[in-house]
């Protein structure tokens, strides 16, 4: 993002007032601990790859879902402990450090949370509630009250608009179901299919899933069965389709069960990561242009039990962080075949499970 483009050249907007900054791009990468109750914040190297410590940022309950609003001036934060709320933190560019800037309530404990594509409103799963609510973001890009719930099935887990803003899909574990809803942007209502958009097999647990960077396919991650989804969608026609089914196991599994976490695909979408729990492993895979189609290119040992990870928006690096380590893992992603090399360790905090990634031009004061 070009920071720039703002408010004109050579300023930016942070918490009210106007910055001046110089053009040199800065990487800042924000990582939740929930039993510890805050957000450790780094800044990223781009050409090495190392991380520094920025500082670390209390919030007073069990911190876990995040998302940035689409201008990644603003990162929203999910509590999951009582009260339930979402924090709304200010960005600075020049630095990458935090401003709180308000508390809103959330209808019950959120897995997920997200925007719509206008960074109007808020979208939020409850695992345990079964259900998604949408919740009003003002025009300081803070978030309000709860505008309305939507009932589904047993364990509703994510929630994310499609690219075009038009419907809105969420995947609902204990159903084994891939939701689709209608989306107004003009007030933020949510209209559910009679139907899921797609049904998957029993036990299956649907969990996070991921849009290729042209739009014509969904990856979706199982939670139960170790397994990943390439689903074509149609967007003239509003259809699914599947493509492949692939697994997220390493060649050796030996525990009791699967247990899928996250998935991202590189910005370019040429390659494709996945996490798996039990074993604490990534797989990697190689995608298909043409068909969307997933190659494995191979599995990584990575920190323990890996709810979490992200890539970098270059594309160069890929960070992970385990629900049972105290430590992120930094990777180089080879840009031709995909291969992840270890470059270091770095201290979080406890519990650690989710990460967000944000790039900026023109971060420099004058």
């Amino acid at each position: 993002m070009n920071i720039k483009g703002v408010l004109g050249a050579g300023a930016i907007m942070l918490a009210g007032v106007a910055v001046s900054c110089a053009s040199q791009a800065a990487t800042y990468a924000y990582v939740s601990n929930a039993d510890s109750q805050d957000i450790s914040v780094f800044s990223l190297d781009k050409s090495s790859g190392s991380l520094a410590a920025v500082e670390t940022v209390a919030v007073a309950g069990t911190v876990m879902p995040m998302t940035f609003s689409p201008d990644h001036l603003r990162l929203y934060a999910g509590l999951r402990s009582k009260p339930y709320r979402v924090v709304s933190f200010a960005v600075n560019p020049l630095d990458g450090r935090l401003i709180e800037l308000g508390r809103a309530p959330l209808v019950d404990s959120m897995a997920y949370v997200s925007t719509d594509a206008t960074g109007r409103y808020l979208f939020s799963a409850s695992y345990g509630g079964n259900l998604l609510a949408v919740n009003r973001i003002g025009s300081d890009g803070v978030v309000g009250e709860v505008r309305q719930t939507v009932n589904t099935g047993p364990m509703a887990h994510a929630i994310r608009s499609a690219p075009d803003n038009r419907y809105v899909f969420a995947s609902v574990l204990g159903s084994d179901a891939w939701l689709r809803l209608k989306f107004d942007a003009s007030n933020g209502q949510l209209t559910a299919d009679a139907a899921p958009a797609y049904s998957l097999p029993p036990k299956s647990g649907p969990r996070h899933f991921v849009f290729s960077a042209d739009h014509r396919f969904t990856y979706l991650i199982d939670e139960l069965d170790g397994k990943l989804h390439v689903l074509a969608f149609d967007s003239s026609r509003d259809t699914v389709k599947l493509v492949q089914t692939v697994s997220i196991l390493p060649p050796d599994f030996s525990g009791d069960k699967p247990w899928g976490a996250d998935l991202h695909l590189t910005p370019d979408g040429h390659f494709l990561y996945a996490s798996e729990r039990t074993s604490s492993t990534l797989a990697a895979y190689k995608v298909s242009a043409a068909s969307g189609e997933l190659t494995r290119i191979g599995t990584y040992q990575t920190e323990k039990q890996p709810r979490g990870f992200n890539i970098d928006p270059s594309g160069k690096y890929l960070l992970a962080v385990g629900q049972l380590s105290t430590n992120l893992s930094a990777y180089r992603i080879d840009r031709k075949t995909g291969a992840l090399s270890a470059l270091g360790q770095y201290p979080v905090g406890k519990g650690a499970n989710w990460i967000e990634i944000v790039e900026f031009e023109g971060t420099n004061v004058n």
